[in-house]
Formats: C-alpha cells, sequence, structure tokens
C-alpha cells in the first residue's frame, strides 16, 4: 500500500470510530501532548480527555484541553511541590488534589491509613467505606482525585480526606462494545487495538501487530503466564505500567510471599488478588525474602491457587516478566538458552518455564521510535 492509501484507510477507521462509539474516543495525541510534564500514567490523563474532549467538534476539543490543563496544573500534585499544596490546604482550608493513594491497616489503632506518593504524606485517617468499595487501595495504590481539608481539632493529622474518586475508566459495556465490533473488519479492529495503546498502525508490520497484541492477553485472560525477554527500548513494560488501571508493574525485583500472595499476620491477600496483572520488570532482578517464594509461586502459576499455612487461596492475576537480552540472540543460544536472563534460582528451573503459556520473542519488534507513536 502506498503512504496516501494507508492514511485514507486511517481516516475511514477515524470515521467509523466516532459513529459507532460517539463520546467515547481520545485522541492520542492529546495525551502526548499532556503527558509533557506531568508524570501520571497515561490511562489517567485519558481519563480527564475522556471527560472533556471525547467529541469531534474542534472547538469543543479545544476548551476541553484547557480544562484539562487547569485540572493538572492546579490539582496535580508534582513531588518538588508538595509543601505548597500542603500550604495551600492549610490556608484555605480544603484543596482537591490528585495524587497516588496506598492504604494500610493500622492494627494497633484499628484503623485504615493512607499515604500520598508525591505529596508525601503519611498515616492519614481514611473512612473504611473507601477501603471497602476500591480494594486496590491495599493492594499497591491506586490514582485519585481527593478533596482534603484541613482541622487543627484533627486529634491525629490536621489533614483530612473529605471525599475521594478513583481515576479510572468506568464501566465497561461489553455486549454494545461486541455489537459495534461487528461494523470493522478484522485489520481495522486490530488497528483500533494498536492505536489504543499509542501505537500507529500504519507504520508496524503484520508480524508487529501480532505482538503487540499478544502483550494485551494477559489483561484480558484470567491466570496466563507470559514471558517477554528482548532488547531495550522496544516498550517491554509499557502495557503494564501506563495503559490500565487494573494492572502493576512490580520494579526493583525484590519481594515477599506476603506482599504478592497472603499475609498471615494480617490475614489479607497479596497483590494476586487487587490486580488483573502482576508484571515483573527485570526479570534479572527478581528476588524473593522468602525461601518458599519460588515454590509458592510456581504453584500460583500452574493452578492459579497457594497455600499459606492451613490457608488455600484462589486468585486470577495473570503473571508476567519481561527483561532485557544483552546480546544478540544467536550468541545468547550458542552460550546458553532464552531464559537465561532470569536470576540463577530460576533460569535452570525447567518446572518453572513449563508454567509459561507463551514466551514473546522481544528482539522481533523493533525498537521504539517516532513513527511509530499514534499522532
Amino acid at each position: 500500500m502506498t503512504e496516501e492509501s494507508l492514511e485514507t484507510e486511517s481516516l475511514e477507521t477515524d470515521r467509523k470510530l466516532i459513529q459507532h462509539f460517539p463520546g467515547r474516543v481520545v485522541r492520542k495525541d492529546l495525551t502526548k501532548l499532556l503527558k509533557v510534564g506531568h508524570n501520571v500514567p497515561v490511562y489517567v490523563l485519558e481519563y480527564l480527555l475522556g471527560s472533556y474532549c471525547a467529541d469531534d467538534d474542534e472547538e469543543v476539543i479545544q476548551e476541553g484541553i484547557q480544562i484539562v490543563k487547569n485540572i493538572l496544573s492546579q490539582n496535580y500534585v508534582r513531588p518538588d511541590e508538595a509543601e505548597k499544596i500542603k500550604s495551600r490546604i492549610r490556608e484555605t482550608g480544603y484543596y482537591t488534589v490528585i495524587d497516588k493513594i496506598t492504604v494500610i491497616l493500622n492494627e494497633r489503632r484499628d484503623i485504615y491509613e493512607a499515604e500520598f506518593s508525591n505529596l508525601g504524606l503519611k498515616n492519614i485517617e481514611i473512612d473504611s467505606d473507601y477501603v471497602i468499595k476500591y480494594d486496590k487501595l491495599l493492594g499497591g495504590g491506586i490514582w485519585c482525585m481527593i478533596k482534603m481539608e484541613y482541622s487543627t481539632e484533627s486529634a491525629s493529622s490536621p489533614f483530612i480526606i473529605s471525599s475521594l474518586k478513583p481515576i479510572q475508566i468506568p464501566n465497561v459495556n461489553i455486549q454494545e462494545i461486541l455489537a459495534e465490533r461487528k461494523n470493522f473488519t478484522k485489520d481495522e479492529w486490530i488497528d483500533v487495538l494498536m492505536r489504543s495503546i499509542g501505537m500507529e498502525p500504519t507504520q508496524l508490520e503484520t508480524s508487529t501487530k501480532w505482538h503487540m497484541l499478544e502483550r494485551l492477553v494477559p489483561l484480558v485472560e484470567n491466570n496466563y503466564n507470559l514471558c517477554e525477554l528482548g532488547p531495550k527500548s522496544t516498550g517491554k513494560s509499557h502495557v503494564y505500567k501506563e495503559i490500565s488501571p487494573n494492572t502493576i508493574l512490580m520494579s526493583g525485583g525484590q519481594t515477599t510471599v506476603a506482599n504478592l500472595f497472603y499475609n498471615m499476620g494480617t490475614r489479607q491477600i497479596g497483590l494476586v488478588g487487587f490486580w488483573d496483572v502482576v508484571a515483573f520488570d527485570e526479570v534479572a532482578g527478581i528476588r524473593f525474602k522468602d525461601k518458599d517464594g519460588i515454590q509458592i509461586l510456581k504453584d500460583y502459576m500452574a493452578s492459579g491457587s497457594f497455600a499459606r499455612g492451613k490457608e488455600q487461596k484462589n486468585a486470577n492475576a495473570s503473571i508476567v516478566f519481561v527483561g532485557n537480552v544483552n546480546q544478540s540472540i544467536e550468541s545468547l543460544l550458542k552460550t546458553s538458552h532464552l531464559f537465561s536472563p532470569f536470576p540463577e534460582a530460576m533460569n535452570s528451573d525447567t518446572a518453572f518455564f513449563d508454567r509459561m503459556h507463551y514466551y514473546l520473542p522481544g528482539w522481533e519488534i523493533p525498537l521504539y521510535g517516532q513513527v511509530w507513536i499514534h499522532s
């Protein structure tokens, strides 16, 4: 196909999307525009854009962009401006902030306490109703819009959480999507999915598109185990960090059985019980503080369940492993094997690798370039 015919085909897909999903199409170039200067996941920006810019009227879009910019400039908490925001809350008595909130149970006081990622506040009491309604607060935290109040009469801290609303995708009517899907060909729908993760489909080979789709499988299949190893800068972790509010990317590698599976002290399930996908970034750094950590991980990958003490627990989270291969694939195969980037305790365990449903060959995905980014 010529570049002109590809562009015509792309515009036709745009038209069909707006026709069949009115009010729900967000332009990715707007996401890119707003991402600069705001270190928040793409899905946070798209939530705001979907609220104010999901229209094909350019005037409405421009007005919406200004509203979103104002929200981000006034309410998004940059770490270097945390003290300024805290002062503003104190001086005005109330203020709305956008921040990532993590909650723990303080057993001694029998209350839930919130920690603000960027604002730096800790041990802020939060109503248990929010924790019950949004349980991901306990499992790694979620981005929220929080109305804060300030009162010197508060016993523990003058900062009070007045209300909280998670920034997440609204409930999806899957039957409606399936019905409208019939208006698109298979190739058109694949291109729509590529755009949904920020890729420009007209610049991608068919094989690359299928690899990109494979990255999405753990988001829609329960207990799916995926491994992707390849060169740097191919976007291996991008999907699990930026695209969905229902995935968590474990950076740094070290974890515990209590954090990942089940805390016997608090009788609270770990990350696999809160998230659709638990992804390990940089597999070479995976470390369990517990001696039985890898065995419990293998049991979970095999059956979707694990045992802790007398407890047998089930969970649905898929497990993803991503990491870098720092040599050519030919050299790797001559001197070792395809799983050698894993740590020593795992890279010779055939039972562990037998539990993988798919090994995505990351070296077959070209390095990210600006031409790839949908605009």
